[in-house]
């Protein structure tokens, strides 16, 4: 006869012992522990007090108009306290929040309002042309609801006509400021719903689960160092990934949140130096704009401003500039999929000892998975074995963990495929190196493969971003008779600049093996996405056509 387990006596699982981990929590403790310390700065200062508040008043609004367990809520706003607001108040009605891009087209929004089933639509009156297009083209209409910004006009921006029914405050008006704390029955109950800004087709509906939500904002926590000390601006849009998290992470930390309508270098140095902002995050080509901001809009100020980005690796030297003018950068790497940042670089004491250019370097590489991430690791897409850990072998990165999305919405073959094996398939290619640090080589669509020879276009781009007339850089592969692809350079050069493929094709052949450099250069703007990031498909296409 098998002894029972002694630990499985009399030891259950009951309210006393477990509670379901929510991001919702984090407002709940810090409105009681901090209720007079600012929580948001925009056109006033919100209190955590009146933060809590104002997010009670929209769960008990939004439940009064029918919107309970399962129900989407889309918001399309700026950086602004109504879509901070949303980040809570609508989990705690048992609904999904749907932070829309604010950059996308009409009819892409009314896709993602018909497929995520919105049944409440928040909407910045900035945007609404392009809502009013969407709403027109939506099969099924939901209740629309206005969001009129004092800071609209402040801040760069254009009031456009109400299309709702009310407005905003007005919404929160009509809810209870005592409405209770409602947390999920279950962690793993859906959280928020992003899609992905895909290159062909459709975009895919990501689902977020309360866990991984409030793990992933800690995991941020950690990593970035918060305190209830600290500042964080947000550059970052808040709908790309629910703000990598950080719109719930900050509030974990008793931090301030300093909202932002639009990314401006000129309005981001004034609010680093009037508020005293020590955290902000963005997209390497945020970074690109602070490095290469004119001196007539830069404001000294005494702080160090940590600095995180994602994506790409961040080109050296653009690092190296940022540093020198008094942001610290640190590197991250992340999707949509998996709630944003899962791995940084965490930083080695005895890099102290190298020189700037090596620094940078070390720190371009993705890194080491957060500390609520199960397993970051590179594998072979096929065996699943862990590549050897030589900087050399490439494989694909794949993540596991409770900051993985429960799975893309009413796609399941897409979900299966994706979780192929047990692990999360991002789809970028790299390398591991022998202290076990990760380095992203390229997306597996754009490696590019000249005469039997892989050639990163990461590695390319590193090189030409340390030309001195380089401002913006992206490299792809274009059909070659001989060699089957070359790489082709698309640059954007420095404002006042002048250059030719000549130079720029032997600047590259000076740094790195001859084969490896660009075949071909194109002088031109550089497509991009809502959020940022280069528009690769676009130049493959020009690429073949040349």
């Amino acid at each position: 006869m098998t002894e029972e387990n002694p630990y499985e006596v009399a030891l259950d699982r009951n309210p006393a012992n477990y509670v379901p981990l929510s991001p919702i929590s984090f407002l709940k403790r810090s409105a009681e522990v901090y209720p007079d310390k600012a929580a948001v700065i925009h056109d006033r200062v919100y209190s955590y007090a009146e933060f809590a508040e104002r997010v009670r008043r929209l769960a008990s609004a939004l439940t009064k108009r029918g919107v309970g367990l399962g129900d989407t809520v889309s918001v399309m706003a700026a950086n602004i306290p109504a879509l901070l607001e949303a980040h809570y108040g609508v989990p705690m009605t048992g609904g999904v929040l749907n932070a829309l891009n604010i950059r996308l087209d009409a009819k892409t929004i009314a896709f993602i309002l018909d497929h995520g089933g919105a049944k409440v639509l928040l909407t910045d009156r900035e945007f609404a042309p392009v809502v009013g297009e969407a709403l027109r083209l939506c099969e099924s209409k939901p209740l629309v609801i206005d969001i009129d910004d004092p800071l609209t006009e402040a801040q760069g921006g254009t009031r456009g006509e109400r299309l709702g029914e009310m407005d905003y405050e007005a919404l929160l008006a009509e809810g209870d400021p005592a409405q209770p704390w409602q947390l999920p029955a279950d962690e793993w109950q859906a959280c928020s719903l992003n899609y992905t800004s895909g290159t062909t087709g459709n975009p895919k509906g990501v689902v977020y689960h309360h866990r991984g939500a409030y793990l992933n904002a800690l995991g941020n926590l950690i990593a970035f160092g918060l305190t209830p000390q600290s500042r964080y601006l947000w550059t970052l849009p808040m709908f790309h990934c629910n703000g990598w998290t950080f719109t719930w992470g900050v509030t974990a930390a008793g931090g301030t949140h300093v909202c932002l309508r639009k990314v401006d270098p000129a309005l981001i140095y004034r609010l680093i130096a009037e508020t005293g902002v020590s955290h902000m995050c963005g997209a390497p080509i945020v970074l690109n704009m602070l490095a290469h901001a004119p001196d007539s809009v830069r404001q000294p100020f005494p702080q160090t401003v940590e600095i995180a980005t994602g994506g790409a690796a961040p080109p050296s030297a653009v690092i190296e500039n940022m540093e020198a003018q008094g942001f610290r950068v640190l590197h991250l790497y992340g999707l949509t999929e998996c709630y944003g940042p899962s791995t940084l670089c965490a930083w080695q004491d005895d890099w102290n000892d190298l020189t700037q250019t090596e620094k940078a370097g070390k720190m371009a590489r993705q890194g080491v998975g957060y500390v609520t991430l199960q397993d970051a690791s590179v594998r072979d897409p096929e065996t699943l074995e862990e590549v050897p850990r030589d900087g050399e072998t490439i494989g694909e990165l794949m993540l596991r963990g409770n900051t993985v999305m429960r799975g893309y919405l009413k796609n399941p073959s897409a979900s299966e495929a994706a979780f192929k094996g047990g692990w999360f398939h991002t789809g970028d290619l790299g390398v591991m190196h022998p202290d076990g640090y990760i380095e992203v080589k390229d997306r597996s669509k754009d490696i590019i493969i000249s005469g039997g020879e892989n050639i990163s276009s990461l590695e390319i781009e590193e090189a030409l971003y340390r030309h001195p007339k380089v401002l913006e850089a992206a490299v792809v592969a274009r059909p070659d008779e001989k060699w089957g692809e070359s790489p082709c350079a698309f640059v954007t050069l420095k404002p006042g600049q002048d250059s030719s493929a000549e130079e720029i094709i032997a600047h590259c052949r000076a740094t790195m093996a001859h084969y490896k450099a660009p075949h071909s250069v194109v002088f031109c703007e550089l497509p991009k996405t809502s959020t940022g990031k280069i528009q690769k498909f676009v130049l493959r296409e020009r690429a073949r056509a040349l």
